[in-house]
Formats: C-alpha cells, structure tokens, sequence
C-alpha cells in the first residue's frame, strides 16, 4: 500500500542559519507563501527565541499562511517554549518543535547535563509544549551520534509526554545511508509506543550524503522528512527537499510513496530562495540547476530530441521548467543544429546546412555559449553575405550624468569619409541616431543586449542587436568590441548594412 511521506520545510529556520542569510519578516512571509503554494506539510517558520526579528516572522506567517502547519523551534526551556506559543498562537495548524542533545559528545562539552537531566528535560518540555498545542514534535539533536539504548530511552520518554513526532537528526551529517536505515529500522522496532507517532528525519550534507540517508530512512519505515530548498542550512546544508520528492517520484517503484507537494512549483521555489537569501544555485545542482535537463553532447541531443526519455529521467514540466535546453557548443551535433535552425524557422538544404554547420563548429571553438542569435547571424552573414555598403571607422562619444549624451560618428562608404553627431537619451540611442543621419535611413531598435566573450576586466563584448524599418522585417547586427560602445556601433552599422542589401538599395558582393 502506496505510504504518505510529510515534507517538513526548514527553510526559513535552519536555512536561514546559512552562512550571510539574514531575511526580513517581508522576504520570510514571501517564501512561506510559496511554500504553502508548493505544497509542503510543514513550515518550520523560525525560532521565536532567537531575536525580535525572529519572533515577528514566525507570528506574520503563522498568521497570514493558511492550509500548513506552522512550527517554531524551542529548546527544552520552557521560556522557548512559551515564546513560541506566543508566536504561533494564531497559526490555523500550530506546532511546537522541541529539541535537546543526546549524543554524549553534546552532553558532556555543551550541555554539561547528564543523561538522567536530559531525559527530564525532554519530558517537561514536551509536557509543556502540549499544554499549548496537540500537534508537538521531539527533537533528540545529535541523534545519529547518540549511544541506541540511552536515545531509545529518551524518545520513549518524549511519546509518553505527548510527543505525536519524533524526529531522528543526523545533526553533522556524520551517517551513511546502509547505516541510518539499520538505525531507523532499530528505533522503529525498540522505541515503545513509536507506532503511535510519526518518525522523522532531518539529515545533513557535510559528506554530500543528505538525500541518500534520507531515502535510505524512508526505505526503513520513516514517514517525515524534513529539509530545506535548494539545501540550503548550516555548514554544507540541509538535505534537498526538491531532490527527495523528485527521487520518490521518479523511482516510485522502489519506495511505493507519495507526497503531497505539487512539482511544478518545484522550479519557481528554488529560484525565488535563491534571490532572497543570495545565495546562487549551482549549475550542475540536481533537479533545478540550469543544467540539470541541459544536453550539449552530440550523442545526447540526438536521443533526447528522439525519444526525451533516452536522456531524461524527469520531465523537466513537471518541476516548473517550460522545457529542456539543447546547449549548442562544440560537441553539439548537426542533428541538435539543423533543430534549432528549424526552430529559429530556417529550412536550409543539405548544402547550406553543411556550410551553416561548419561555421558554427569555428565559432564554438572560440565562444563558450551559442545562442539563437548567432544561430542566426551565422545564415545571414555567412550563407547569405552581403556588401559592405558602411564600415565604421571612428566613434567618439561624450556622455555622463550632468551632460547630454553626444555621439560623432565616421563611416566610411567606399573611400569617402561620412561623418555625422547626434544626441540621444544614451550613448547607444546618440550612436544609432548619427548613424541614421549618415545612411539617411531611419531605423528602429528593436532589442540590444551583450555577451561577454571572455573573462576580466578587458573582456570582449559581443553586442547583438535588431533593428526594423518601418516595423517591418527585422535585421540583426552583430559587434564585437572590448568597448561595448563601439561594439553597439558596430553591429548598427551591420545591421543597416543588411536592410540596404536585401531591399535592393545596394548591389553588388563583398
């Protein structure tokens, strides 16, 4: 029978203890809405305790985010305790989430308790969470490092009081999976009463093992699993929520579980974490790096434009991500380049398509990221050149904030010199109005934007740029300058010179 995993979100709590994350009451209340829209159990909202600002986030969400439980963490003091009840006495489903050590590393350097105090601590903690709330989840921090007979014994303690939760950390991600599911499969058989309760985990990645002994924990009978987005947390983070949920699904087949998060906001979760805590999501980071359903190998472009399964274990539509993109680089093949064309609307014969393919293999070899623009210009400069009608040959600019941006422009047309000034509302609007007064043909830009070619300070800059007559047909220009100025300049004049040739003002060949 198909079981119900919980998905306990700590982003905006144990998350947040990232290194250089501090997030306003504003952006918190922000990510515990789309945390409800994703569709998680649980928001662990924060640890009243910890500071005002702390307190005030936890009592905004538990207030105005409906349709999830909503915890806040308390260690056993009954002053946490209390704090957090007050914060949370609004929510529509409060829970408190109490925690003490039990390791004896933890004991003996930390707490400096013994074995008998925390088991009484864990008692009256949970004794008075339950006064406040029905819904208490127990913590035993350090749990995976902790000795079995004493942590059973204080887990027993903690159902006893009224605990419906007990939650298993693997505090300094010091398990490893074979391990953890013998560990979770001891505590569910030894601990009396657990049947009563959810167990949980909460694992961490400091030997990159989170998302394994998780799985590895819910495999041995575990029903919660708690996390944060894009795993994010202390040290080297939490386990991934969005990696859990995705493995469950994907290989529903080996676990036979469920949860009741909605995947296609997976994607929109993990890019609005990353904007408010700053903290950038790798490329290669599973489910929602921007690689993660990337293809640029020849071999894998040409399977997953056959059959998507050939490549893709998840449909990246699923997670929020509109569809898969085929990377054009160096190792892409003809059969991903002759798509794309298609895709960009160029039907090229097997003549074309061979020079087509040729130069983009150069161009590969000397720029990282092909994009559709230069797809573009690589048929129209090279399979379809056309004359030189204007080069550019000086610029000179003045522009800054106290003075209104000027351009002069040369262009030569055969060997005359054309010269021309103009101002605009910035440099790149005074450059393509002196070169509308030198062509005598107005234009309109359409779109302007830069890559930069290489790396440091004195980077290449490739401006790509389209320009209509009339919005009529567009024509693209490109540019490449270390001055992104002239680089601008450039691919206007690139531009022009390709509306001239192919309306018949122009004739002749290069």
């Amino acid at each position: 029978m198909t079981r119900r995993i919980y998905i306990f979100d700590t982003t905006l709590r144990d998350g947040e203890q990232s290194p250089g994350v501090s997030l306003n009451t504003g952006e918190k209340l922000q990510i515990a809405r789309q945390l409800a829209r994703l569709g998680v159990d649980v928001i662990e909202a924060g640890f009243p305790v910890a500071s005002p600002g702390d307190f005030e986030a936890v009592r905004a969400i538990a207030r105005e985010v409906r349709g999830v439980t909503v915890a806040g963490l308390a260690r056993t003091s009954f002053h946490d305790i209390d704090r957090a009840w007050e914060a949370l006495r609004e929510a529509e489903q409060p829970r408190i989430h109490t925690f003490i050590a039990t390791s004896d590393i933890h004991l003996q350097h930390k707490l400096r308790m013994s074995r008998e105090q925390v088991i009484e601590a864990a008692a009256a903690a949970v004794r008075r969470a339950k006064g406040y709330v029905s819904d208490v989840e127990f913590s035993a921090e350090d749990a995976s490092r902790s000795e079995p007979d004493f942590l059973c014994r204080v887990l027993e303690t903690a159902i006893a009081a009224g605990a419906t939760v007990i939650n298993i950390p693997d505090t300094v991600g010091y398990a490893v999976p074979g391990e953890f599911a013998r560990f979770i499969g001891e505590i569910r058989q030894r601990v009396a009463g657990m049947e009563k309760v959810v167990l949980s985990v909460h694992c961490h990645d400091d030997l990159g093992l989170a998302v394994a002994n998780s799985l590895a924990a819910v495999a041995a009978g575990a029903g919660q699993v708690e996390g944060a987005i894009n795993g994010i947390g202390e040290r080297a983070g939490n386990v991934s929520l969005e990696e859990v949920v995705m493995a469950l699904y994907t290989r529903r087949d080996q676990f036979d579980c469920t949860t009741g998060v909605h995947t296609e906001e997976i994607y929109r979760t993990s890019r609005l974490v990353s904007n408010l805590t700053g903290m950038p999501v790798q490329p290669n980071k599973a489910v929602v790096g921007k690689n993660a359903f990337a293809h640029e190998a020849g071999i894998h472009q040409d399977g997953v434009l056959k059959e998507r399964t050939t490549y893709e274990i998840m449909n990246p539509k699923m997670v929020g991500i509109s569809q898969s993109s085929l990377v054009l680089g160096k190792h892409s093949g003809r059969h991903a380049f002759r798509d794309r064309l298609a895709e960009l609307g160029y039907d090229l014969s097997g003549d074309e398509l061979n020079k087509a393919f040729g130069r983009f293999k150069n161009l590969a070899d000397k720029k990282k990221d092909i994009t559709d623009a230069d797809l573009e210009a690589i048929v129209e400069d090279e399979l379809r050149p056309v004359p030189v009608t204007y080069g550019l040959d000086y610029l000179h600019i003045s522009s800054g904030t106290t003075v209104v941006p000027t351009a002069t422009v040369g262009l030569k047309k055969g060997d005359e010199l054309l010269e021309e000034a103009a101002c605009g509302n910035g440099p790149v609007d005074a450059i393509c109005r002196a070169v509308d007064k030198v062509t005598g043909v107005p234009c309109t830009l359409v779109s302007w934007g830069i890559n930069a070619v290489t790396a440091g300070k004195d980077a290449i800059g490739e401006v790509t740029l389209k320009i209509t007559e009339n919005g009529g047909k567009p024509y693209i220009g490109r540019g490449i300058s270390t001055d992104i100025l002239e680089a601008s300049a450039k691919a206007y004049v690139n531009a022009v010179n390709k509306l001239l040739w192919e309306t018949g003002r122009v004739k002749g060949e290069n």
